[in-house]
């Protein structure tokens, strides 16, 4: 069985900072999709420095990663803050993943290698064997199934576009079960996925993977919205 932990295809790492710019980034965006870090937050250079053990320069190099992601707001004479991360973050996410992955998918369905769709199977059956048993080792099998997909794609740009918000998504879908009705759409939509892919239904392989994007990011909406129903009742 292969095991893995989901890392960025080449390219798509952050970019723009330094080695140790790029790690706080990635430490201080979990703390802030995680809740850690709580929305509209002020988020102090020389604090953060001194949590994170390095000097104020890699913070601020995170910090504009963070700001052009839109985790974090940065105002004159306001200094930076935690962007709430709320439903209407979440839906601009994953509407932007509507757009990209389907021109992702078409370009794979191209070139696909029958190499390629023995380890979307591989996967997939890793997926159905786990059967949500284990959240984040599905969540890890979920990610690999799709990068197989996009780590080649020319276009780096929207390829590590895709990945960030994969990212984002990935860790909020944590805080939430899957219900039963999604589970079963979830297997069943990778296995017609891959069956496009060997037929080369591009244009099918990619409408299916809009509905699949637009799912996910639904299934994590309707969460959200029911956590703040219950926490105003």
């Amino acid at each position: 069985m292969n095991d893995f932990k989901a890392q960025p295809p080449a390219g798509m790492e952050p970019t723009g900072a330094s080695t140790e710019g790029a790690s706080i980034y990635e430490q201080i965006r979990d703390d802030i999709i995680s809740g850690r870090l709580k929305a509209n937050e002020r988020l102090i250079v020389a604090d953060l420095a001194q949590r994170h053990q390095t000097s104020t320069n890699p913070i601020r190099e995170a910090l504009q990663l963070l700001r052009g992601e839109g985790f974090v707001i940065i105002s004159p004479n306001r200094g930076a803050r935690v962007r709430p991360i709320d439903r209407d973050f979440v839906r601009d996410i994953y509407e932007i993943g509507v757009l990209i992955e389907p021109a992702l998918t078409r370009w794979f369905v191209g070139m696909a290698t029958p190499q390629d769709i023995a380890q979307l199977e591989d996967v997939q059956a890793q997926i159905e064997a786990n059967n949500f048993a284990d959240p984040i080792r599905h969540s890890e099998l979920d990610t690999r199934f799709h990068t197989i997909m996009y780590e080649r794609h020319y276009n780096r740009h929207a390829a590590e576009l895709w990945w960030k918000h994969r990212e984002v998504l990935r860790a909020l879908s944590r805080r939430f079960n899957f219900t039963l009705a999604r589970r079963a759409q979830v297997l069943r939509e990778h296995r017609l996925l891959i069956q496009h892919i060997k037929e080369g239904e591009a244009d099918k392989a990619a409408e299916l993977v809009a509905m699949h994007v637009e799912g996910s990011g639904r299934h994590i909406l309707e969460h959200m919205r029911a956590g703040e129903a219950a926490r105003a009742s």
